[in-house]
């Protein structure tokens, strides 16, 4: 509503109970509060605006506000009713410049990696190599615990039909670690001989369950041959007297009577005989021709065997002096002495060493692996950790064969029917034997 002349006198005659002026501006608003408490002598209660803290960064851009009209009732300002205070127009903000305030101090923010740096690391990612299937297969398949057997572990695995593994038990990572030794991988073809200084203290029977143990774990037969100048019983040992018997006896004469026509697997078998996957060649059973057996001759049939299997067990038996003796040694890469839980069966071992080693087999005598085999299942008068401390320091590894009936009764040498601390040994001296090929 305008303003009219009459209202303006009406105000400076000194009514000041009619309604206050409406102003322009927060000045004139102030000023007529001045008058009113003149004129009534009443203080206006003030209310203080807090001003806001001063940042020491620029602030921001405030727009200008828009110029006035020229026609001061075109514009609608806030007047501040009787008894409030006026405010300062420089700390309150206008609505068109209204700057919210900044507390005094901001949270830190973390920097951001410059553009050098970001292109960097996107130049990194390109060039990383990339993992695939074929190159890296384990980042993409789990891999998956080994599945126990036997016992409660085998147990609980079969009944749950695999949902519960509790993985193998130390008893079995040990078996397994035994089969990883024997199995291993070779290049070229290697030759231990196993020889005493006495008989009938376990050395055929050793090279039997070591050779069908061989066979067992490894993926290529092994071959064993005998060698024993006094009628050797290799073979029955493996197969058993009677089929043994019935079979065409090919001996090692025959082999070397022959042995020019052979130059295929399929014609060496034809003298061969076949323990399972444990090959073997029969020793000559003729009394007369049994010890005719020469060096020269040994190392003819090595070289022939050496063609086709890469791990061969000689049978030497008993003495270190035969003919056939020379040739073995030298083309023996490692040796098992047998020996057993007497006083004198390791009397022996000890002096078939040192015999070794003073007649140029230094090296195989200190590779050597001692064997005690407790096949007559001597008193316990015996002290056998005696016997075995008196040997342990001169050879390579010392291995004992627990007494076993399967083994004691000179007959039908079988995995099947032999204890599982007979296997056992078995296993470790099998383990022992590969370990000095590699």
């Amino acid at each position: 509503m305008p303003i009219t002349p009459s209202d303006v006198a009406d105000t400076t005659a000194g009514n000041r109970t009619a309604r206050p002026l409406r102003r322009n501006s927060w000045a004139e608003a102030a000023e007529a509060a001045d008058e009113r408490k003149a004129a009534t002598g009443a203080n206006p209660v003030i209310r203080q605006v807090p001003t806001a803290p001063h940042q020491p960064v620029s602030p921001p851009t405030v727009a200008a506000p828009a110029p006035a009209p020229s026609n001061p009732a075109q514009q609608d300002p806030e007047v501040p009713d009787e008894g409030t205070a006026a405010v300062d127009s420089s700390v309150v903000p206008t609505r068109r410049s209204a700057v919210p305030a900044v507390p005094e101090s901001a949270p830190a923010v973390p920097a951001l990696p410059g553009r050098a740096a970001r292109s960097a690391s996107r130049a990194a990612a390109l060039t990383a190599p990339t993992p695939d299937f074929i190159n890296s297969p384990g980042l993409f398949v789990r891999e998956q615990k080994p599945r126990p057997v036997g016992g409660l572990r085998g147990a609980i695995y079969t009944l749950t039909g695999g949902g519960v593994n509790l993985g193998p038990s130390a008893r079995q990572r040990e078996e397994d670690e035994l089969a990883r030794r024997i199995s291993r991988q070779l290049q070229g073809s290697y030759n231990t001989a196993v020889l005493s200084l006495k008989g009938g203290i376990g050395k055929t029977s050793t090279t039997v369950g070591v050779g069908l143990t061989l066979a067992e774990f490894r993926g290529d037969p092994p071959c064993a041959i005998d060698a024993n100048p006094d009628s050797g019983d290799l073979v029955e040992r493996a197969l058993g007297e009677g089929i043994y018997q019935q079979q065409s006896p090919r001996t090692i004469t025959d082999l070397l009577r022959n042995i020019e026509s052979i130059d295929s697997l399929t014609a060496l078998a034809r003298y061969m005989h076949h323990a399972g996957r444990l090959h073997l060649i029969a020793g000559e059973q003729d009394p007369e021709v049994s010890d005719s057996l020469t060096a020269e001759e040994y190392l003819r049939i090595r070289k022939l065997i050496s063609g086709y299997y890469s791990v061969a067990l000689t049978d030497c038996g008993t003495g270190v002096t035969h003919n056939a003796m020379k040739g073995i040694l030298q083309s023996a890469d490692n040796l098992i002495i047998a020996a057993g839980y007497a006083v004198s069966g390791a009397k022996r071992a000890r002096s078939t060493l040192h015999w070794l080693a003073d007649h140029g087999y230094e090296e195989l005598a200190r590779n050597a692996i001692v064997v005690i085999t407790d096949k007559d299942e001597v008193s316990s008068r015996v002290d056998k950790d005696a016997i075995e401390d008196h040997l342990a320091g001169i050879c390579r590894q010392l291995i004992a064969v627990p007494h076993d009936r399967g083994v004691a009764d000179g007959d039908l040498v079988t995995l099947d029917v032999l204890r599982p601390e007979t296997r056992r040994a078995y296993r470790e001296i099998a383990a022992a034997i590969v370990d000095g090929y590699v």
